[in-house]
């Protein structure tokens, strides 16, 4: 698993830099994008209670484009392995303080933040639940998690374990899909992440029967597409939680 996470940042340090060519010119695009995403989420939490402007914001995985970058308020921070990287490519890096550093190892104290959102982000990094454990220490009791990931049809689960276990053998045929994730989880076993930690469920959902319609209705351009016909991919699974007070 260690190796598959470091080829998907890899890749993904290799797509952004191609990205941050074609940005330029087209700030404006991207940051409307941004912005409308960003607003999405800060109304869906401030549906079950107002976020202050001095919250205590913390992204895990915010990435190039993540929500933090237009969340609002003035205590916001980013945490990515690729950060660094980041905070030189795209401008809107700067409106927020970011730091280096893995999901799994978060460099703070317990309890240091109000706000956490996560972002389709554990299904690319080395320990998925270890992500979730950090989330849930570092939010303080009361405070609201943000959190989404792709949910999969089993078929691509046991694809990505076949897919992983060639290129743990040498075999030199890496597909793009699998090479870029670590893990593709199915409803039940992203429902089992949470399962054992303090949070509360306000509301979860997913779009698999969107998913599902969708890739009926779409002319398929190439094998992967038929197969999304007979197996959904990439499916979102929403949650949002408050952090429960240590039993």
């Amino acid at each position: 698993m260690a190796r598959r996470a470091e080829r998907a940042l890899e890749r993904q340090l290799a797509y952004q830099q191609q990205k941050a060519a074609a940005v330029r010119g087209r700030e404006d695009e991207y940051v409307a994008r941004m912005l409308r995403k960003s607003s999405e989420v800060r109304a869906k939490l401030e549906a079950v209670r107002p976020v202050q402007d001095d919250a205590r914001v913390l992204e895990v995985g915010s990435g190039a484009h993540g929500l933090i970058f237009y969340f609002g308020g003035s205590n916001g921070v980013g945490v990515d392995p690729l950060a660094d990287h980041y905070a030189a490519m795209f401008p809107w890096q700067k409106r927020v303080k970011t730091i280096a550093a893995a999901g799994e190892d978060l460099p703070f104290e317990d309890g240091s933040f109000d706000i956490v959102l996560c972002d389709n982000v554990i299904d690319h990094a080395h320990n998925p639940s270890k992500i979730l454990s950090e989330i849930a220490r570092v939010l303080a009791p009361g405070g609201l998690m943000y959190f989404t990931v792709n949910v999969h049809h089993p078929f691509y689960h046991y694809a990505a374990s076949a897919h992983a276990a060639w290129r743990a053998l040498g075999v030199p045929l890496e597909i793009t899909p699998f090479a870029d994730h670590t893990v593709h989880l199915t409803l039940p076993a992203a429902r089992g992440l949470l399962r054992e930690l303090p949070f509360a469920i306000i509301s979860q959902r997913d779009t698999i029967q969107d998913v599902r319609r969708q890739s009926g209705l779409e002319k398929p351009r190439h094998a992967g597409d038929r197969l999304k016909r007979l197996f959904f991919k990439n499916a979102l699974f929403e949650v949002i939680a408050v952090r429960q007070d240590n039993p």
